[in-house]
């Protein structure tokens, strides 16, 4: 296994100076160069691409993001790396670190600040396993000038994201990145190329934003919504569950609606796909609101 040769001299160094690994921000360092590499080439970057970072941690992946791309913003929660960034890339022109939650972040207006001078946005992101669904929605919630994410998660999210109807990892979250991306399963990791060694293998996905849906929603928000109350409960029906969601709505009003569509009376919604469900999402949108 080629390793990234200064991983481990770097977090000695830090800790002269008091720096200790911090379980609770998810700080596990890809220590293969090989895989570093593979990454960044499923990035497809060029001299004219701004690259978002979250999380450069030790900066392995940081210096070659650097010299591919134009610009690089990377976002570090730890303040303890912060120093430690900045001495490492004090050459750099091209890279502007902010130590911040990237929950936090204006994610648009930072790319106007930053990147404005980019012909296409790329975020680059190692997800802490703890907080990786709310980082990914708030990617393909607020931002409308990314082009594409490559990110690296537990390998059990990264199949649910990219997975089909009538699968046994397909679920809300499939559903809601779809709505927004193609995704795309790249490769898995193993958990042994980490330091320190995660309890979970990990697995690279390449989402290609859309710049509309394909199947457009009445409203956003809503279908959000609807999706995550059709999936409640996984072994309930469909009709069972926006029974439970929408107890304004009586049983035929709901069963006109799934037979207008053609819906059996007794699907679950991991049978349903994305046109299925903007459609009913749409439909009942309509009954709440008129």
């Amino acid at each position: 296994m080629k390793k990234e040769p200064n991983t481990l001299s770097d977090i000695n160094y830090l800790k002269k100076d008091g720096f200790r690994i911090k379980k609770h921000l998810g700080q596990n360092f890809l220590r293969n160069n090989t895989l570093i590499d593979q990454i960044i080439e499923a990035a497809n970057l060029t001299k004219n691409t701004g690259v978002i970072e979250v999380g450069p941690g030790l900066g392995s992946m940081t210096g070659k993001l650097l010299n591919k791309a134009k610009k690089v913003l990377a976002y570090e929660i730890d303040t303890a790396l912060i120093p430690f960034l900045k001495n490492k890339f004090s050459t750099q022109n091209n890279l502007f670190l902010l130590q911040m939650n990237i929950l936090d972040a204006a994610i648009d207006e930072d790319i106007e600040t930053y990147l404005s001078d980019c012909d296409d946005i790329v975020v680059v992101a190692n997800l802490p396993y703890y907080i990786t669904t709310p980082i990914l929605m708030r990617f393909l919630e607020t931002s409308t000038r990314i082009d594409r994410l490559i990110l690296m998660m537990q390998l059990e999210v990264a199949k649910r994201i990219t997975s089909r109807p009538s699968t046994k990892d397909y679920n809300a979250l499939s559903v809601l990145v779809s709505y927004r991306a193609n995704a795309e399963f790249l490769f898995e990791i193993s958990r042994e190329n980490f330091l320190p060694k995660p309890n979970v293998d990990s697995a690279i996905v390449r989402l290609n934003i859309q710049n509309e849906p394909r199947f457009p929603a009445t409203n956003d928000r809503y279908f959000l919504t609807f999706v995550h109350q059709a999936f409640t409960q996984r072994r309930k029906t469909l009709l069972n569950n926006l029974l439970s969601a929408y107890p304004a709505l009586d049983r035929p009003m709901i069963e006109q609606v799934l037979n207008r569509h053609d819906l059996d009376l007794t699907i679950r919604a991991e049978a349903l796909t994305l046109a299925d469900l903007v459609k009913l999402a749409n439909d009942f949108y309509q009954l709440t609101h008129s």
